[in-house]
């Protein structure tokens, strides 16, 4: 015969598990039905392919060739909640853009911001400009100016560079699109873990049994 605490325990823990089952078939109910961003069509990188997109990381790289030879490539990742709830997507986007051109080593970095805004704009911001002459070049080099040096460049000069990555499809609409893609691409990733924890913590028949005879 067991022991009466023993068997306590166990019918306790059982309880338990079934509680938290009930909440995690809750948020798996809750965001199958909400889907908050699955609802919107997923919008054309232009002609930008994906090159990298594992369900397993966070991260997207698309990379494309321009008519000039000119190589492009964008790394992008979700960042912290914007602090405006009226917005539709809930997180900003870490960018990095950099530009080759052929034949040459060197690279131009950007590093950017893509947040969302009230109703359907997307706000696209350059925070920092690198020049990186090859990947073996000394790193207490002089790389560009940080973020305050460059937005206190000349007007014209923040103007010329939007237009220079704009040019090379990294737009407002791009950046949406990224948006729009990494929101996704979240959600369909804590799905995914829901189910996992469901499947984790759903009691054997044996400790079911148990639950309900206490």
């Amino acid at each position: 015969m067991r022991r009466v605490p023993a068997v306590l325990f166990q019918a306790r823990k059982a309880i338990g598990d079934l509680d938290l089952l009930k909440i995690v078939q809750s948020e798996i109910n809750h965001e199958l039905s909400a889907k908050p961003f699955q609802n919107n069509e997923s919008r054309s990188f232009g002609d930008f392919v994906v090159d990298w997109d594992s369900p397993q990381s966070q991260d997207v790289v698309l990379r494309r060739r321009c008519e000039s030879g000119e190589e492009v490539a964008v790394s992008a990742l979700l960042g912290a909640e914007s602090s405006n709830e009226n917005v539709k997507f809930p997180r900003e986007a870490f960018m990095k853009v950099g530009v080759k051109k052929p034949g040459l080593s060197s690279v131009l970095e950007f590093d950017c911001v893509a947040t969302a805004q009230a109703g359907d704009v997307c706000n696209f911001e350059i925070q920092n400009v690198n020049y990186i002459p090859s990947s073996a070049l000394d790193s207490s080099a002089f790389k560009g100016p940080s973020f305050s040096f460059f937005s206190s460049l000349d007007q014209k000069l923040q103007d010329e560079l939007y237009k220079y990555l704009e040019a090379r499809g990294v737009s407002k609409s791009f950046a949406d699109s990224l948006l729009l893609h990494l929101h996704k691409k979240e959600q369909g990733q804590y799905v995914d873990w829901l189910h996992k924890l469901q499947a984790v913590v759903t009691p054997s028949d044996g400790a079911d049994n148990t639950a309900r005879e206490v």
